[in-house]
């Protein structure tokens, strides 16, 4: 089979999954009960969102939070699964925690976006650098003669090398020794992992190999995206992140976007602070409506102890036809007295809710209460974004100034750090080539996912992995091996420390 044909193929097998994706109910919205913020990255925002077992979601999704509370949606990307929540990254801080949130998955959209870019590749072969790309084919689809060639995996080639192990440590050792000695040579690498977390865990040990060759690898490590933990491989690798980095890099370019910037920041941390001060004022208004409810019964029972009060001081001053009226309608002294307890009874149990209420009062009034200096502040900025055409306007216009930055920032930095979701959908990948490409876990990525990552390089390909996968793969159909998208549920593995 020809390249040309299993890029075809592959973006056929893409829109049929868009299918299945569509007929299974994918692209659902997603109750999340609670999420929680963890930390922030330069302009990207990462929350942890508890959900009910059995969602069947792919990582790198584009999603959409409506995080409820009359607030905005905000977009971002679905990170991945630990410990049975999910990791979501997005462009707008929506509060520090969020109580009954929804989360709706752009399934189908990402599997058409990554068709649309393996058929870009099959029909505009000239826009992307194919010749690697083609040592991959009888790999991705052996035939039968070529499979007497699956014995020499571990001779290297001069575009096509495999590094296979069991041992995961002594591959990357081999794999991060490879790296620095082409950063060397000046070399420009797309390091590439199935997943988030092992993207944060191969960038700390290529981090600490750089280090230790004494290369500065601040300055040419990138991990794109937005970093799951705090370091790896004893290497803090929060600041490495592409996010990060950019935006302090171009924290001073241009002092009217960052004063946008800060409006527009500042704008989405009051939002919900005004909102939760808002819920909170509703809460004091029904409470004192309750207060006021329980005064008005409490008059009422006062009114009626203080006639009876009086009818038994005047008793013995009241005609004999008053006397007699009474009794007949059961307004004795003996009753009059046993109504008086009730009374009282009622009384002292309304003044005991009045208590409680008014102790709620007190503790109400300061939550609800909005500084003086806010509500002016808020109303301003709302006016402004309102007068720009609104959140999402002002985040389009960010991102269209930034479009440029992005790409030459991206082109300055020697390593790329990454998963293959990521380099499918992401128009970033389609303008910066690389001359290495540097595949980890190779057998648990599908066949598209590679075929778009190979498209950008120039030089040559290094696949990576476990012997054990290996072996299973080959023992598959070949259009199982790699996986394919909807096959392969998100893992669970060790909850990663977050970003602080």
């Amino acid at each position: 089979m020809k390249l040309e044909e299993l890029l075809t193929q592959s973006a056929t097998q893409l829109l049929d999954e868009r299918e299945v994706a569509m007929n299974e109910g994918l692209d659902a919205p997603v109750d999340i009960p609670h999420a929680t913020h963890l930390g922030k990255v330069g302009s990207l925002h990462l929350y942890r969102c508890e959900t009910f077992p059995g969602n069947k979601m792919i990582a790198d999704v584009p999603i959409t939070l409506l995080p409820g509370n009359d607030m905005e949606a905000t977009e971002g990307y679905l990170l991945g699964c630990f410990n049975g929540a999910l990791l979501i990254q997005t462009f707008d801080h929506v509060g520090q925690t969020l109580e009954h949130c929804t989360l709706i998955p752009d399934t189908s959209g990402f599997l058409e976006t990554g068709a649309a870019r393996l058929s870009d590749m099959a029909t505009k072969p000239d826009s992307f650098t194919l010749g690697p790309a083609e040592r991959l084919v009888p790999w991705l689809h052996p035939t039968p003669t070529s499979e007497t060639g699956r014995a020499r995996d571990n001779i290297p080639t001069t575009v096509l090398s495999m590094i296979w192990g069991d041992d995961q440590s002594t591959r990357w050792t081999k794999l991060t020794t490879l790296i620095v000695d082409q950063v060397r040579k000046n070399k420009r690498i797309l390091l590439v992992a199935p997943d988030h977390e092992t993207v944060d865990a191969l960038t700390g040990a290529t981090a600490h190999a750089l280090k230790m060759a004494a290369l500065p690898h601040r300055s040419i490590l990138c991990r794109y995206e937005l970093p799951l933990r705090k370091e790896a491989a004893t290497m803090p690798i929060h600041d490495l992140g592409y996010e990060a980095q950019m935006y302090h890099f171009y924290a001073k370019a241009n002092a009217n976007k960052i004063a946008l910037r800060k409006k527009y920041d500042r704008f989405r941390e009051l939002t919900p602070i005004l909102a939760y001060k808002r819920d909170k004022q509703k809460d004091l208004n029904e409470v004192k409506l309750l207060e006021w409810r329980l005064l008005t019964q409490l008059s009422d029972w006062q009114g009626k102890v203080k006639g009876i009060n009086k009818i038994l001081r005047d008793y013995e001053a009241l005609p004999i036809w008053k006397r007699m009226g009474m009794q007949f309608t059961g307004k004795n002294i003996e009753t009059l007295a046993e109504y008086r307890v009730i009374y009282e009874g009622k009384i002292h149990g309304l003044m005991q809710e009045v208590e409680v209420a008014q102790a709620r009062i007190k503790e109400l009034i300061p939550e609800a209460t909005i500084p003086k200096d806010l509500r002016p502040e808020y109303d301003e900025l709302k006016e402004e974004i309102k007068r720009l055409g609104g959140t999402k306007k002002i985040r389009e216009m960010l991102n269209a100034g930034e479009g440029t930055n992005r790409q030459a920032f991206a082109q300055n930095k020697r390593i790329m750090a990454t998963t293959p979701g990521r380099i499918l959908t992401d128009p970033l990948f389609r303008k910066v080539p690389y001359d290495l490409l540097i595949v980890d876990d190779a057998p648990r990525i599908s066949t598209p996912l590679l075929l778009a990552a190979s498209g950008l390089i120039r030089e040559r390909i290094i696949l990576s992995g476990d012997t054990n996968d290996l072996t299973q793969g080959e023992q598959l159909p070949h259009a199982c091996w790699p996986r394919e998208f909807l096959k392969t549920t998100l893992s669970s593995p060790a909850q990663p420390t977050p970003v602080g």
